[in-house]
């Protein structure tokens, strides 16, 4: 009786299967239906699983799903969350989407407008300004208009390019020398400790390599000491070209830049008084007029600006190079006289140590 009941089961799911390859009904339900008349066992507990205990039931998914394009489907009885049209989601877990009556743009301040105009005639005026001083500079260059000139400050100017273009020069030089120098001092130092080790490693001659030892260690300290010397007027006097001096020339370009631009109007204000007098012409006077005025005091005050710091240039000039020269000679004596003495100390130390050597065949 057990295989028979076995047996009918396997031919009701064999059945049950064939119907859902026809899809001519629900698969779910048959599953639950075939499921209700499957018992366990003839003696054990027997379980209908299409009668479910209430407190097992759960939700059940929809015989059809109905899609319609032409009507809205309330979110709350949809089971798969709520589409009406393509991928569009109505179902809203967080509710309405907001809204507000206040503007998401930047607004424009009021003063947006007046600073574009502000770049705008910054760029006029630039443009105006540039295209009268190259006027100027080449009428300069081909003798059709004059210039303002101050001979004495020209002079003065003059003068402070030379000094500087001499004092680069001196700078170049220092600098080599410092560096030969250096190289010089290394040597020695490499050389004396040559010297003192072969001074242990040749008895036959220990004392005179002894000798040259000491003398290349004194020319080494004597020589740290000038290279420190010479450093210390290389920077000195790099301060003076490369700062102090071009700080200066600095000013003196803004100067002539001045001048020119100074001259421009002058020349400008001179055409429009010359011309006739017309309305456009006195409104074009009134204007180089103001122009012309804020140039000359701008020229004027850039050339009381050169004046002084020329002035103070060229006193401050005078009294650093003063005491640098004053350094530096007494840095060189002492290094040659102080190398002197060494020698001379170190001839009369090892006078009388160092044996004549015997006359070799090849002098003989």
């Amino acid at each position: 009786g057990h295989f028979e009941t076995q047996t009918g089961a396997e031919l009701q799911t064999w059945h049950t299967f064939t119907r859902m390859t026809s899809l001519t009904s629900n698969p779910m339900e048959d599953i639950e239906n075939m499921e209700g008349e499957y018992m366990e066992g003839s003696s054990g507990h027997r379980r209908n699983r299409s009668n479910p205990e209430p407190e097992q039931t759960r939700p059940q998914p929809p015989r059809s799903l109905d899609f319609q394009s032409d009507k809205e489907t309330d979110p709350s009885q949809s089971w798969t969350g709520g589409f009406t049209q393509g991928c569009t989601p109505q179902f809203q877990p967080f509710g309405a989407p907001a809204t507000s009556s206040i503007s998401l743009t930047t607004p424009s301040s009021p003063g947006d407008g007046l600073g574009k105009t502000t770049k705008l005639e910054n760029i006029k005026n630039w443009t105006i300004s540039t295209y009268k001083c190259s006027r100027q500079s080449l009428y300069e260059k081909m003798g059709k208009t004059s210039k303002t000139v101050d001979p004495e400050l020209e002079d003065q100017i003059d003068t402070l390019r030379n000094t500087q273009k001499k004092y680069s020069e001196i700078l170049r030089l220092a600098r080599a020398l410092s560096s030969h120098f250096y190289n010089l001092v290394q040597t020695q130092n490499s050389l004396g400790e040559c010297f003192s080790d072969l001074a242990h490693k040749s008895p036959e001659l220990q004392q005179e390599f002894l000798y040259n030892a000491e003398a290349q260690r004194n020319l080494t300290k004597n020589g740290q000491h000038l290279l420190a010397s010479l450093n210390f007027f290389v920077s000195s006097v790099n301060t003076i070209v490369n700062k102090t001096m071009e700080d200066s020339l600095l000013t003196v370009k803004q100067y002539e830049t001045a001048r020119v631009e100074y001259d421009a109007y002058r020349t400008d204000l001179e055409f429009y008084t010359a011309a006739k007098e017309t309305e456009a012409n006195q409104m074009k006077l009134s204007e180089t007029q103001l122009s012309f005025n804020n140039k000359k005091a701008e020229f004027e005050k850039l050339r009381s600006d050169v004046q002084i710091k020329l002035k103070f240039l060229d006193e401050n000039r005078v009294k650093v190079m003063a005491n640098q020269l004053l350094l530096f000679h007494t840095a060189v004596s002492a290094y040659f006289s102080g190398n002197q003495v060494a020698l001379e100390e170190s001839m009369k130390q090892f006078a009388g140590k160092v044996k004549t050597p015997a006359t070799s065949w090849i002098e003989q």
